[in-house]
Parts: structure tokens; C-alpha cells; sequence
């Protein structure tokens, strides 16, 4: 009988240990998970972020920093999960499944803006972004959209809202200032001095659907980028939340 004892006895303290080192190395990927949440914030925000400038709402920029608050939230208390883990600390791994909770919550309200944003994207784009584009290039006080639209229109190698056209009805263009342009230079293949002058497509970008197509895909791609990456790291903290109920549970019942 005193065999069988140190055996089960042996037995249930490996595999303690072994699940103990699961959930510590889980509790790591979570970690890793995070990290990865905040990157895509940053790189959301980072990337282009010159175009922000020229959205009427500001639903994708917050989306982004309650993506750089969650993943942030993820890796700081991932640290707590693990000396939970190790020092099996009842009220530490309660501590920590709140925090998951509240982490899970915050990435649900992101994802939510994330697509409902998503879905008016276009109808945004095709109402504000001409007029944004004539009415402020260009003009005292809106430098920042105007490098925006530089960049936009270079990057994307595109001319105007939805064709160069758009140009002829820019507060810009229809002034002196212009200097006879009839498109920025930034619309030019290759920009130099008054090269917006001349608006044949041989020096100037002809694409179809302007650069509201342009930009749309561009930011539907990172929309969807910040949804695939949410909801994965969403899927990993409701597993984080069912371990952590089940080490609460067994420190609990632990007679040992």
C-alpha cells in the first residue's frame, strides 16, 4: 500500500507540475499575442498615417490606440498570469482573469468600430474626400492635409478624388497661386518645378477610379489586418480565462 501511495503521490505532483508549466508557457503566448496587438496598433497609426488627415471621422485612428490599450493591457499583465502560475496565488489569478476580461471587452468594442467602419468606408470616402481634397489643398493653415494628399497622390500614383478632373474645381488650382497648374505636382510621374502645368496622361497618373479606390483598399486592408489579429488574440484570452478558472479551482480543492 505504502508503494502505491508514493506512486499516485508521485504521479499527481508530475502532472501538477506539468500542467503548471502548460499554463505558464500558454500564459507566454499570450504574451506574444499581445505584443502582437500593440504592433498592429502601432503600425496602423505608423503606416501612412498622413491619410488620417483626410477621414471625416476618426472611427479607424481610435480603433487603432484601443488596439495599442488592449495588446498593452496583454503583455504588462501577462507577467501577473505567470507568477500567479508559480507562486499559485488564489488572488493574483483572480486579479488576472479581471484583467483578461476587461482586455477581452476592450478588443470586442475595437473589433465592433472596426467593422462597422468597415462597412461605410466607401460612402465615407466618396462624400468628404473630393471636397476635402479641393477646398483645403494648398491653403493657409491646412498644411498637414496637404502633405497628406502630396503623399496620397504619389504613393498610390493617382490624380485627384476620382480622376484629375476633380482638380478643376480646387479653390488651388483656381487661383493665382497655381501659378497656371492645372494639378498639383504631386500628380506628376515625375515631379518638377511646374509640372502640373500639363495634365497629359504621358506626364501625369490616369487611374481608373481615382484615389478614393486607392485609398479605400488600402484602408479595408488594414481594417482587416486589426480584425483577423483581435480576433485570434480574443480566441487565445478566453482559453487564458477557462485555465485560469481551472488553476483557481485547483488550488482550491489542493488538499496539499
Amino acid at each position: 500500500m505504502l508503494v502505491f501511495f508514493f506512486f499516485f503521490f508521485f504521479l499527481y505532483s508530475y502532472l501538477r507540475h506539468v500542467f503548471e508549466t502548460l499554463i505558464t508557457l500558454f500564459f507566454l503566448h499570450l504574451q506574444v499575442g499581445g505584443a502582437a496587438v500593440l504592433g498592429v496598433g502601432v503600425w496602423t497609426l505608423v503606416e501612412k498615417s498622413d491619410y488620417l488627415s483626410l477621414l471625416a471621422s476618426s472611427t479607424f485612428a481610435v480603433s487603432a490606440y484601443i488596439l495599442i490599450l488592449a495588446g498593452g493591457l496583454v503583455v504588462v499583465t501577462g507577467f501577473l498570469g505567470c507568477c500567479a502560475v508559480i507562486r499559485e496565488q488564489r488572488s493574483c489569478l483572480s486579479t488576472y482573469f479581471f484583467f483578461l476580461l476587461l482586455i477581452f471587452l476592450i478588443e470586442l468594442v475595437a473589433g465592433v468600430l472596426a467593422y462597422v467602419y468597415y462597412q461605410r468606408l466607401s460612402d465615407e470616402l466618396k462624400e468628404h474626400l473630393n471636397q476635402t481634397m479641393t477646398e483645403n489643398y494648398a491653403q493657409p493653415g491646412k498644411e498637414t492635409i496637404t502633405s497628406a494628399v502630396d503623399r496620397l497622390q504619389q504613393d498610390f500614383k493617382c490624380c485627384g478624388s476620382n480622376n484629375s478632373q476633380d482638380w478643376t474645381l480646387s479653390v488651388y488650382i483656381r487661383s493665382e497661386r497655381s501659378g497656371g497648374r492645372v494639378v498639383p505636382d504631386s500628380c506628376c510621374k515625375t515631379i518638377t518645378a511646374d509640372c502640373g502645368r500639363r495634365d497629359h496622361p504621358s506626364n501625369i497618373y490616369k487611374v481608373e477610379g481615382g484615389c478614393i479606390t486607392k485609398l479605400e483598399q488600402f484602408l479595408a486592408d488594414h481594417l482587416l489586418v486589426i480584425g483577423a489579429v483581435g480576433i485570434g488574440v480574443a480566441c487565445l484570452q478566453i482559453c487564458g480565462m477557462v485555465f485560469t478558472c481551472c488553476l483557481h479551482r485547483r488550488i482550491k480543492m489542493d488538499p496539499y
